[in-house]
């Protein structure tokens, strides 16, 4: 199957359901003085619950569409044709650098809306997008079959890649993103040519055996102020913010049930991330209700997505299999580019990122949190615009495709 346009269309019978649930919600009491420490606030549930009943989806959908989408069928090995759904903006520039940005949970491909129009202006190295709906997000397929981990989702980034004739690419990614483009550089790194990454998987110093020169200078060198703090943003994490992943790293199926009857659930659920994982970024109602929306009419469900967690938490060694520690470790041939954000969920000594690999770009920004395309926008185009740009380090890593109009410039 030949790439085709994609337009969203949600049925007007789950839109009319969906406004009946809501319009019958009933809430649970809450403590006096509660706070975000105790989860999502009553108040706050309630006032989004009631502008979610009035909420314009077509409005939101025509908004949407918009964005140039695709869908295609991708053959993952084991598990046969995935419809994927895609946003694809394609560069005039003829010499533009093909990028597929990996998007995580609780986000989408609607991450990526922000750094379209940045990165289609003039002035700087030019690419072509894709960003797909990973399998069981967004408007693509339902995978049916257990033991779907980081390597198929790396597969179906990839093979898509190729189908639509980029054979040499570079990606960038956090979340889930970080992990399926890490594993995406090491299946296939004749391809993979270079990785930026917003989140930084790593959650120890650097070894003698394994990197005796980043050892020596994590031996001799102090922690920064702000590495300091991100221990603490790291610590936090640990202790308050990972019961999410341990119930969808062990049970997806029955959390399913809450977040695909109750859209309130999936409501509160989504929106207390969206709150913890950022710096203070303002979001406004609309903002918030879109990107649940997305959840709540997704192909596949609002409880499919979750069942990532579990199929990489329960990997086991083998051909065709890729461990989540094993991401962890030095992946060579690939391009590394770093953004340290002071909010994100972890943030490692620099020294400790530049373990993973060969790492030619790193950004230091003052704010900034887990969704870093969506609240950065202008720092992300930024990264790109610089690591691969005339006298970045990872210029002209693609074969023949320096991102400028190299005969204008001769011109």
């Amino acid at each position: 199957m030949a790439p085709e346009p994609f337009t969203i269309d949600v049925p007007q019978s789950k839109i009319d359901t969906l406004k009946t649930k809501l319009s019958l919600a009933e809430f649970p009491d809450e403590l006096e003085a509660a706070g975000w420490d105790l989860g999502a606030p009553l108040a706050d549930v309630k006032r989004l619950t009631k502008a979610w009943e009035n909420y314009d989806w077509r409005a939101a959908e025509e908004k949407l569409n918009q964005i140039p989408q695709y869908h295609t069928d991708i053959e993952v090995d084991g598990f046969g044709k995935l419809d994927i759904h895609f946003v694809w903006q394609k560069s005039e520039v003829k010499n533009a650098i093909p990028l597929i940005f990996v998007h995580g949970w609780p986000g989408s491909f609607i991450e990526c809306q922000h750094i379209l129009p940045l990165l289609a202006q003039p002035g700087g190295p030019a690419f072509h997008i894709v960003a797909p709906s990973l399998p069981n997000f967004g408007f693509s397929e339902r995978v049916k079959q257990r033991g779907f981990a980081a390597a198929q989702y790396a597969e179906t980034c990839h093979k898509l890649m190729l189908q639509l004739g980029y054979n040499q690419y570079v990606t960038q990614g956090g979340d889930w993103g970080y992990l399926i483009t890490r594993s995406m550089g090491l299946l296939y790194p004749n391809h993979v040519k270079a990785s930026h990454v917003n989140m930084i998987g790593i959650d120890s110093a650097p070894t003698f055996r394994k990197n005796p020169i980043l050892a020596l200078q994590h031996a001799v060198t102090p922690y920064s102020e702000a590495e300091n703090v991100g221990f603490e943003r790291a610590k936090w994490f640990s202790k308050e913010g990972r019961g999410y992943n341990l119930e969808q790293s062990t049970k997806p199926q029955t959390l399913a049930y809450a977040l695909h009857d109750s859209p309130v659930a999936l409501l509160a659920w989504i929106y207390e991330k969206l709150h913890d994982w950022t710096d203070s970024y303002p979001w406004t109602d609309d903002q918030i209700l879109e990107w649940v929306s997305i959840y709540q009419f997704s192909r596949a469900g609002p409880g499919a997505a979750h069942n990532i967690y579990y199929e990489v938490a329960h990997t086991k060694p083998g051909p065709g299999s890729i461990l989540r520690e094993t991401l962890k470790e030095y992946i060579p041939k690939v391009k590394l580019g770093l953004a340290f954000n002071p909010k994100e969920l972890v943030v490692p000594p620099k020294i400790w990122g530049r373990a993973l690999g060969d790492v030619v770009f790193e950004s230091d920004n003052p704010s900034g949190g887990h969704f870093y395309a969506t609240e950065k926008p202008e720092f992300l185009a930024r990264d790109l615009r610089t690591m691969f740009g005339k006298g970045g380090g990872a210029y002209g890593v693609v074969k023949g495709l320096s991102g400028y109009d190299d005969t204008r410039a001769r011109l």
